[in-house]
């Protein structure tokens, strides 16, 4: 870490809603392809962070106040017919408002319930309720919640509250007129006029590299070559992963000619009918492949702190921990009256009941066991806005919260709430990205699950036989 680690504590203090730093920056969100992107292309998407730059509406930017965390501005394709759009950081990444909010463990059903929970909030400007009041289609979803989706690098840089101020004036004074082109004006150009508003030239198009198009890659490449070059400018670089959950896990960053030179399609017949231009090209891939985003990343830890990277050996320990205590533990999920749940903000879904194999749960192998459940409950919030989740079985039900701070509070059968952990563990430290996960939060994940363990074995011993049943 360069002289600006300091600073970096505090932007990650700031993200996780603490108060805002004295110092403004600018930080390029690179973030790694997932879906047909991540099948394809692999460009991924790219963003810009300006920690004191905040906004009225979505296409209205201000100064912040003291307390707020700044905006993410991004350029999106067929968003109301704008070109722009700014969205607070904690519902850009994580699709709420509070940093207590987020779930830990996601599904897709899940994260379209809080994302269209937020665009009712506060998007139904520019992304309307359809004619019989449901969810719209359209790329808003991609304004909110992307850390459910990628992993996501930031590059940090310094700015000043006197150019923060100028780049208002000119967002705000300019045409905001939708301009997006994959090849000329895509996600990548944006943020690369942004930075270089700020710092003239620092970022440029790779004519070779890239083929003139600019990707997520190569301006996150130049922006920490040009923080390499300016050490008075204090930045530093760090690494937000994304929430564990049944969601694909997102795919590593390609520029336009890493993406056809691993095709050996193309590759092999470039390089046989024009050795010379291939031979180019290839010269220019493997250099243009030498950044890598995550190598030596820090990790930004739940609790806003920074983190080495989870090596093997801690992976090991972990594993091997988190086996003993599940491995006897008897999790029976006893009845409950529950009658918490804020019946106005339910999911419209129907309420079927968890079907799983019984066996499969017990062991808690797989987190695919709990996506089941998960699956077929019924989603809603809790009186602070916390996601919880009613699980049913047969004629009972039983809330389970899905946050650090409402699994112990709001869980009705802490059975439930260890399964859930466990799932979370699994997807943590059994992903081949298990270097992007914090060790600081695996060991907090364990000691929850050892308390829900110990919670669910008391409940079980205190609850009469007659009242307890496993799901169905």
């Amino acid at each position: 870490m360069n002289t600006g680690g300091w600073r970096l504590c505090a932007v990650l203090l700031v993200c996780l809603g603490a108060a805002r730093h004295a110092r403004a920056a600018a930080t390029l969100l690179l973030e790694e392809p997932y879906s047909y992107d991540g099948a394809l292309a692999g460009t991924g998407h790219v963003a810009v962070y300006l920690s004191n730059v905040c906004s009225s509406t979505p296409v209205i930017l201000r100064p912040c106040a003291d307390g707020e965390t700044g905006v993410v501005l991004s350029r999106y394709d067929g968003i109301a017919g704008y070109d722009w759009i700014a969205i607070p950081l904690i519902p850009y990444l994580y699709a709420v408002e509070k940093p207590e909010d987020v779930p830990l463990f996601a599904d897709t059903k899940l994260v379209s319930f809080l994302r269209d929970q937020y665009r009712r909030d506060y998007l139904e400007a520019l992304a309307p309720d359809r004619a019989d009041g449901g969810t719209p289609a359209g790329n808003w979803y991609e304004m909110v919640g992307s850390s459910y989706d990628r992993t996501i690098y930031g590059f940090e840089i310094e700015t000043t509250p006197e150019q923060d101020a100028r780049l208002i004036s000119k967002l705000n004074s300019g045409p905001n007129i939708q301009r997006y082109n994959f090849v000329k004006r895509n996600c990548a150009d944006f943020v690369r006029e942004v930075i270089n508003f700020y710092y003239p030239r620092a970022l440029h198009r790779s004519i070779i590299g890239d083929l003139g198009v600019t990707t997520p890659k190569q301006i996150a490449k130049m922006m920490v070559r040009y923080d390499h070059h300016h050490p008075e400018l204090e930045g530093a670089d760090f690494l937000l992963p994304q929430i564990p959950g049944t969601l694909r896990r997102s795919k590593p960053i390609h520029g336009v000619l890493e993406s056809v030179m691993a095709s050996k399609k193309y590759m092999l017949p470039i390089v046989v009918l024009h050795p010379y231009i291939g031979g180019g090209l290839l010269v220019e891939y493997f250099g243009h492949r030498r950044f890598d985003p995550s190598h030596n990343a820090l990790i930004m830890a739940s609790d806003s702190q920074l983190s080495a990277p989870m090596s093997r050996d801690q992976r090991q320990t972990f594993q091997n921990r988190m086996e003993e205590m599940s491995h006897d533990a008897l999790l029976d999920a006893p009845k409950l009256d529950a009658t918490k749940l804020d019946a106005s903000k339910l999911d419209p879904s129907k309420k079927n009941v968890a079907k799983s194999d019984a066996a499969n749960e017990r062991k808690g192998k797989d987190v695919k066991a709990w996506d089941r459940v998960q699956a077929g409950a019924q989603l809603g919030l809790d009186a602070s806005g916390e996601p919880l989740l009613r699980v049913h079985s047969g004629d009972d039900s039983a809330l389970v919260g899905l946050t650090r701070t409402n699994i112990q509070s709001a869980s009705e059968s802490p059975e439930l709430a260890a399964r859930l952990m466990e799932a979370r563990l699994r997807q943590e430290l059994w992903t081949s990205s298990y270097h992007k996960i914090s060790p600081k939060d695996v060991e907090r994940d364990l000691t929850l699950f050892r308390q829900l363990i110990a919670q669910s074995a008391k409940a079980s011993a205190n609850a009469p036989a007659s009242a307890t049943a496993g799901l169905q």
